[in-house]
Formats: C-alpha cells, structure tokens, sequence
C-alpha cells in the first residue's frame, strides 16, 4: 500500500507544470513578505494570477490552504503580541461562517461579493485622511461576532479578504505586531475549519492540495523575511503601508470584478 501511494504521489508531481510550482512559491513569498509589513491582504494579491494560471474556480481553495500553512509560521513568530480577549469573540461565529460558506461554495457568485468589498477598501484612504487618524470610530469587541460570521463567510467563497478587517483592527486600538498577531490568531482557526471543510464536501483534490502546500511553504518563507522588514517600521508607516495596501487590494478586486455592472 505504502508503494502505491509513494507511486501515486511522484504521478502527481510529474504531472504537473514545473513553472507552476515555481510561480506558486514566488507569489506566495512575495505576497507574504508584503502581507506582513502592510497588515495583510497576501491572499488578494494572489487572486488574480492563481486564477489567470489554474482557474478561477479553484483559486480559493488553493489560497486559501496556503494562507492557513502561513499563518502557522506566522502565529509562531508573533506568538506574544496575540490579543487574546479579542480572538474569543471573532473565531467561534467565523467558524460558522466557514462551514457555511464551504458548504455553498458552487452555488453562489462571489462577484458582488470582490466588487462591493472593494469599493470599501479603496474608500479607506479617505476615511482615514490619507493616514492621518488612527481611528475613525469605537469598534467594541463585541461587534467581532457578526464581523467574524460575514467576514469567514465572504473569504471562504472568494479566497481572502483579510484587508477589509484592517479598519475594524485598527479602531479596537490595534496597531502594527499586535494587529498582525491577533488577525493571524484569528485568520489560523478559521484557516482550519475552512480546510476542513473543503475537504469534507470533496472541494480540495490531491492536485489543489499540492499547489496549496507550495504556495503556503513560499508564504512561510515571506512571513519570515516581512517580519524583519516590520521591526524597522514606525506605527506611523504601518499605518500608511496598511492603507495603501487596501487600495491596492480594492482597485484589484474592482478591476477583476467590474463587468459585474454592464
């Protein structure tokens, strides 16, 4: 049986693109290097190329078992800077959240979804007057439940919106590594219901799973790397990386999305 299996698994390999193992793990350090120095959104990033290189219909999945191998690496390396008190509100509604969504995953078009996320991350900038203010309002941990369902809900089916938790971040009074740390907390625990999950209603095949732990082993690599580059920044720098790091994502989500009206 062993064989067999070993078998199977050089079959799989072989029958997949070197360039696409190669591109994988590249996206995934780069976008990762970038998620951890600007507050997230490395899994934005990656939407449009992994849907250009296997399909739109498979880049959530892949993006999102890659997210959750990085932020393994991730809640280790910022372990102590974890806001605990809030995590206990954010991850049991998004665990539900998570295993609807997966359940629904065919059924539903996420392209309202990518369009109307967008246009509020690319409204942020202004919200926060170019990186001016801190905050923009009270957010009290409590709103971390319903925030936690519809955001799992919402990344589940599209592959990551993790920029779109920023402002709600940033206004509980989190800043630079605690804000990195307690989204990654939060992030991992929904990561595993929502590889769970695809497994469980057969969305994750042997191939995606290869890819996934390619882009994840790239986006650990980043974690590490962004990490250092995040020790040199002021919380003011943060502060405007984070935000031009949603309008990106914004623009992005936009672009991909916009046909949507027409």
């Amino acid at each position: 049986m062993a064989i067999f299996i070993d078998f199977d698994f050089i079959a799989l390999l072989q029958a997949i693109p070197n360039w696409h193992l190669v591109v994988l793990f590249i996206a995934g350090m780069t976008a990762f290097i970038i998620s951890t120095i600007s507050g997230g959104g490395g899994a934005i990033l990656l939407i449009p190329g992994t849907s250009w290189m296997l399909g739109a219909a498979v880049a959530a999945p892949i993006i999102n078992l890659g997210t959750f191998l990085s932020n393994t690496s991730r809640l280790y390396l910022f372990w102590n800077d974890i806001d605990w008190s809030l995590t206990k509100y954010y991850v049991p509604s998004a665990m539900i959240g998570t295993w609807l969504a997966a359940l629904l995953f065919s059924r539903l078009n996420a392209e309202w979804i990518q369009l109307l996320v967008g246009a509020f991350l690319v409204s942020t900038i202004f919200q926060y007057k170019f990186g001016k203010v801190a905050k923009t309002f009270d957010m009290p941990k409590v709103g971390f439940i319903p925030l936690g369902f519809a955001i799992a809900f919402m990344s589940t089916l599209v592959g990551g919106l993790g920029p779109i938790l920023n402002p709600f971040y940033m206004n509980a009074g989190l800043q630079k590594e605690n804000l990195i740390a307690t989204k990654t907390a939060n992030s991992f625990f929904m990561g595993m219901v929502q590889v769970a999950s695809y497994s469980f209603f057969n969305v994750l095949t042997a191939k995606l799973w290869v890819y996934g732990l390619i882009l994840g082993l790239g986006a650990v690599v980043g974690n590490i790397i962004g990490k250092r580059f995040l020790a040199g920044m002021s919380i003011g720098q943060f502060r405007v990386m984070l935000l031009l790091l949603m309008v990106i994502s914004g623009l992005i989500m936009i672009i991909r999305n916009i046909e949507v009206l027409f």
